[in-house]
């Protein structure tokens, strides 16, 4: 049986229902090259046995995932990724990821706890947009 790499978390101050957290989580790794095409996702069995949540809810994202075309079902073996979002820029995710961890570091030295360096890196994002930072 194929090797499951992705393992979802639950986050209860993002302010997304869960269905949207699990779809959210299989975009970001396929955003990110972590899920490549043909990577099975967790049983709807395994993902409610770790997260302790309603199978519907799953089902739900797997749902959703599958009418983005980006996972299949297949009965009796799994859910599969069948598409990835992951751009040309992949390879340059390396060097930023380092990069953000510096500046995360910097930033925790600085004093800023979780939640202060959340809100301002969205408050940021969202004054910058998709302008080209120099």
């Amino acid at each position: 049986m194929e090797e499951v790499v992705i393992d979802f978390y639950l986050d209860s101050g993002s302010g997304l229902p869960p269905y949207q957290q699990l779809v959210r989580q299989v975009r970001h790794a396929l955003r990110l090259g972590l899920l490549k095409e043909g990577d099975r996702l967790p049983t709807v069995k395994e993902v409610v046995a770790q997260l302790a949540i309603n199978p519907n809810t799953v089902l739900k994202a797997y749902r959703e995932l599958e009418h983005e075309e980006l996972v299949a079902a297949r009965p009796g073996v799994g859910t599969f990724v069948t598409a990835t979002l992951a751009g040309t820029a992949l390879a340059a995710h390396g060097p930023l990821r380092a990069e953000l961890r510096r500046w995360l570091a910097k930033a925790r030295r600085a004093g800023l706890d979780d939640e202060s360096i959340e809100a301002l890196f969205a408050t940021t994002f969202r004054a910058t947009g998709h302008e080209e930072i120099a």
